[in-house]
């Protein structure tokens, strides 16, 4: 990943939606261990909703 600031406007949509995420699990003062396994699940759905689009 490159060190150059840019604007949120201008990054990926990968970007936006991480610091969107961020944002609302800081901001519901969700603990760490909580978010890390709740995105466990969020990857896992997620991973297989594309298995289910390929096949």
């Amino acid at each position: 990943m490159s060190n150059t600031n840019l604007p949120l406007e201008q990054a990926p949509e990968e970007i936006k939606l991480a610091v969107d995420l961020i944002y609302l699990l800081e901001s519901n003062e969700i603990a760490p261990e909580i978010a890390l396994a709740a995105l466990k699940i969020v990857q896992q759905d997620i991973e297989r909703k594309l298995q289910t689009q390929q096949a």
